[in-house]
């Protein structure tokens, strides 16, 4: 009767392999692992989810002023957080409002961090007198306080949608500029950075495929932290009345628009401040945790 064992030498082929976990999997392992992270992502998903469904699920026209219904409390005639000074219902706005924190937060950081990435990218990686030049220019913008900086921009150039996306990306370019230098400067330090320049590889090649990819991680936690902040200086601007124009909803100009009732009818602020400092501490949350779990030195690596 044959044996079946294996003969000797002969090679084991059914051996089975550990399955590897996917990305996206080992991703949310880990996220679920952290309530704070959890948090933030789920603040997250849902300001997009509501910024992308909006308009279809709010219960009333946001524009719509009915000055029969004006300042209405909340839970009144339907009106779930209340109707504004011109009976326009406020749940409905700040539904539309999230639409528009979107598209400013993640605008801004598209156009900052691209911009900000490429000048610290030529200023950490070929240094001199370019780096001399890039760097003073960053230190002069960064002596400027951001929301005053801003404030000025806008009212050179008006105010509007279009026009706070590019004030807050002229102000906000400078940190990524600052962070990704630093970046390459430490990264040109390395020791498969020495052996790629003693074995003579070209300094573009060593930029395209060993210093680049090395910073997607810092400018993906830069970038989570950096939403939060830009959206609360959208608010901030819009609500001193040089960003987003009524009647366009906005957060920032909702709460301008309430401050005169603020002692009759506090849910004119509250609701929209609330979903400003919600929103913000969402961002917050999942950045710090991207940047906890990203980034090799916190974890002791």
């Amino acid at each position: 009767m044959a044996s079946s064992l294996p003969e000797s030498g002969q090679v084991l082929t059914n051996v089975v392999k550990p399955k590897r976990k996917s990305k996206t999997s080992t991703f949310f392992s880990n996220l679920s692992r952290s309530w704070s992270g959890m948090l933030g992502f789920l603040i997250i998903t849902l300001l997009i989810v509501i910024s992308l469904v909006g308009p279809w699920i709010t219960p009333f026209d946001p524009l719509y002023a009915e000055f029969s219904k004006k300042l209405l409390p909340p839970m009144t005639e339907g009106h779930l957080l209340g109707t504004d000074q011109l009976g326009r219902d406020i749940f409905s706005r700040i539904l539309i409002g999230a639409r528009v924190s979107v598209i400013i937060g993640v605008a801004t950081v598209l156009i900052a961090g691209l911009f900000g990435t490429i000048i610290g990218i030529i200023s950490g990686f070929f240094r001199g007198w370019l780096d001399v030049v890039l760097m003073r220019i960053v230190d002069v913008q960064l002596s400027f306080p951001f929301i005053l900086l801003v404030l000025v921009i806008n009212a050179i150039i008006g105010a509007g949608l279009k026009n706070i996306i590019i004030s807050l990306a002229i102000g906000g370019w400078v940190i990524f500029a600052r962070v990704i230098r630093s970046e390459v400067l430490a990264l040109r330090e390395k020791e498969f950075i020495t052996s790629c320049v003693a074995t003579g590889v070209s300094r573009f090649e060593i930029l395209i495929k060993h210093i680049v990819p090395n910073l997607f991680t810092p400018i993906i936690i830069l970038a989570s932290l950096q939403i939060g902040t830009y959206v609360i200086a959208e608010a901030s601007v819009s609500f001193l009345g040089f960003g987003v124009q009524p009647p366009t909803p906005a957060w920032g100009n909702m709460l301008s628009e309430g401050k005169d009732y603020i002692l009759s009818s506090w849910w004119l602020i509250t609701f929209p401040g609330l979903a400003i400092v919600i929103t913000a501490l969402g961002v917050n949350l999942f950045g710090d945790w991207l940047r906890d779990t990203l980034d090799p030195e916190l974890k002791g690596e």
